[in-house]
């Protein structure tokens, strides 16, 4: 069984210093991220919750779903949050072949083009540019090289909260994130249904822990 830190490690970060794995800085600021949308109910659950707080976060999301629920995909924008292309089909890095690979995140960014002009979002608040996150952040060193000679920013992650995992309590799940999270952490969670238990029972306590300590939650803006 593979063993998946909650924290990201120094060592990962070294090894791939070209990918974002945090946002260095003094400020009390931590970037939230949401993989695997837009999912019905789930989704919008989130927009409310993070509008009560009046957070920003990134949401990396699958062209297929982009698709399956445009009108959702559309909400995200709408409440000025980033996009962040997690490739069409949630397909895994290592599994795959480069070519085949590239062409699936070429896919999911022209569905996200295409719905921008579909929904005509030329005043929106929220930002769609070249970020990338790898499913289940596999990712092999030609496909990231040629991502970032191409434009893409990999975002990775500091903190996993680990919401997806069935194995563990909510009550864990959010332990995972405020016990770890600090300035400029990245922070994963889901809006999936495999995620949604823990997920919503930790996002709200998350967002009221750090906002009690004075931090913001901002979208990654490149």
């Amino acid at each position: 069984m593979t063993f998946t830190p909650i924290k990201t490690p120094i060592v990962a970060k070294k090894l791939f210093p070209n990918y974002v794995w945090d946002i260095p800085a003094n400020d009390k600021v931590i970037y939230l991220t949401f993989d695997d949308g837009p999912t019905p109910e789930i989704t919008n659950w989130t927009l409310k919750t993070l509008k009560a707080y009046k957070a920003k976060a990134t949401f990396f999301c699958i062209g297929d779903n982009i698709e399956k629920h445009p009108d959702i995909f559309y909400n995200v924008l709408n409440d000025g949050h980033t996009i962040g292309n997690h490739t069409q089909n949630h397909i895994k890095g290592w599994k795959t072949k480069t070519k085949d690979y590239l062409n699936n995140i070429t896919e999911a960014k022209k569905v996200i083009d295409s719905h921008k002009e579909k929904f005509s979002i030329a005043n929106r608040q929220s930002t769609i540019n070249n970020l990338f996150r790898p499913p289940y952040g596999q990712i092999s060193p030609k496909q990231g090289k040629t991502l970032i000679s191409l434009g893409y920013k990999i975002i990775m992650w500091d903190v996993l909260s680990f919401d997806w995992d069935k194995s563990i309590t909510p009550e864990l799940c959010l332990n995972n994130v405020t016990s770890k999270a600090k300035n400029g952490s990245i922070v994963v969670f889901h809006d999936s249904i495999k995620a949604s238990k823990n997920m919503q029972y930790a996002l709200p306590k998350v967002l009221d822990y750090f906002n009690g300590k004075g931090f913001q939650f901002k979208s990654l803006e490149y």
